[in-house]
Order: C-alpha cells, then structure tokens, then sequence
C-alpha cells in the first residue's frame, strides 16, 4: 500500500474544503445521497481535521519521550564506569572485579540505536511499523538487563558502599527504574502514535466512507448535475486528491 505523506494527507483535506465551497455555491446542488450534502460532507471534513491533529500530537508525545529515553541512558555509561571503579576501590576480590567489568563491557558495547525510527523518504512520511523501532527497543532491553546484573553483583558485596551518592545501591536502582519507566513510555506512545494514523486513513480513505471517496462521488455527481463539459464540472474536476491503493 503505498504512503502517502503528511503533506498528502493535509492537502486532501484543504482540497475537500474547497470541494464543499464550490458545493455551497450550487443552488441546485441536491444529490439524493446523504452522504454528498453540504451537511454530511461538512462533517466529514470536521473529522478529518480532527484525524491530522491527532497524528500530529501523538507524534510530538512520542518525539518526546524518546528524547526523554535518550537523555536518561546517555548518562548510564558513565555512571556504570565509575561504578565498576568504586567497586575495585573498595577493595573488592579481582574475580569479582573482573564479573563487573564484563558486565560494564557489554553495557558499552550495547549501547541504543542512535534513532528509534527510520529517516522518512519524505517530510512527514511515517516509518514502517516492526523494524528500526523494534530493533532499538530490543537494544534499550538489553541495555537495561546489563545495568541489573551489575547491580546485582554489587548488592552481593558488602564492601561496596561509595560515599557518592549516585552510584550508590539505592541510586543505582532509582536509576535503574526510571530508565524502565521511559521505556515503556516510548513503546506505548509510539503504539498511540501507530493507532493514530489507522484512524486517520480509516476517515480519510475508508472505501465506503472516506473523505477521498467522498470527494470522488461529488464529482460524479456534480458531472451529471451539469454535464461533463460544464463550467461547474471543470471546477470541481481540477481539484484533486490522491488515494491509497489497496
């Protein structure tokens, strides 16, 4: 099914408001369908308004909280370094020492994709559900799971207990609960994200009830009210609107 933009979307619906001016100016404009009123069609266009400002804004909490995400692992890093440092500092067995630094390795190495979401081809195009973000929510998974075995480890050793306070048990699993609070927060927003968008398309290209639809039937029906070489029927008939093809 091929997409279409954020663009696209807006200006079908800009498109359709001048589909119903032109409609209004008709005095005989009566089509015998419900659907094709004035009435109707200006409901239409009320609900598809509401439809993009949705996406928008679920789109924005989602960029948010990923930014949220972000912030919050960005700083693991080091903490989990100086972490490990204390811990060999106090004093700790170099078996147990060397567990840590394994752990912290693989943190390092593990670190989260750079972006949650593919760059779109096009301004505003949205990404394709199942892939990157999967991925890099896979990768934050993981991310956390390294940061609480190591502080696992370090709870079983009595001789950690830094006087720093951010790298302390308590903080150590504050730390590690917010980091699981902001990912669960990017996956759930970018599921309102998702949903979001299916009902833009279901109000903007339902094959019975969508907008597009609509605006392809009044143009039918303004073409037999008129005629196909009326003036009326060439205004609406230039005015066009991109579909999805199933």
């Amino acid at each position: 099914m091929p997409a279409i933009n954020e663009t696209g979307h807006a200006k079908n619906v800009a498109n359709f408001e001048d589909l119903i001016n032109f409609c209004t100016s008709y005095p005989t404009y009566n089509p015998a369908s419900t659907a094709l009123s004035v009435a109707s069609l200006s409901t239409k266009l009320t609900d598809a308004r509401t439809a993009l400002n949705g996406v928008i804004a679920a789109q924005t909490t989602f960029n948010n909280a990923v930014n949220v995400r972000m912030s919050a692992f960005a700083e693991l890093f080091p903490l989990c370094t100086r972490a490990v440092n204390a811990l060999e500092a106090a004093g700790a067995d170099a078996e147990t020492v060397k567990d840590a630094r394994t752990i912290n390795r693989k943190l390092q190495g593990q670190r989260a994709a750079k972006a949650d979401t593919p760059p779109p081809a096009n301004p505003g195009d949205t990404p394709p559900a199942g892939k990157t973000i999967s991925a890099s929510q896979q990768s934050y998974d993981q991310l956390m799971e390294h940061f609480a075995k190591l502080i696992n480890l370090l709870t079983t050793i009595p001789a950690y207990a830094p006087n720093e306070t951010d790298i302390n048990l308590t903080a150590l699993a504050t730390k590690l609960g917010v980091l699981q609070t902001t990912n669960s927060a990017v996956s759930s927003t970018y599921t309102a994200w998702s949903n979001s968008r299916i009902s833009r398309e279901e109000v903007l290209y339902n094959q019975l009830t969508g907008l597009v639809p609509l605006a392809i039937n009044v143009k039918k029906y303004i073409k037999s009210l008129f005629g196909a070489g009326s003036p009326q029927y060439e205004q609406v008939n230039s005015i066009n609107f991109k579909t999805i093809r199933p």
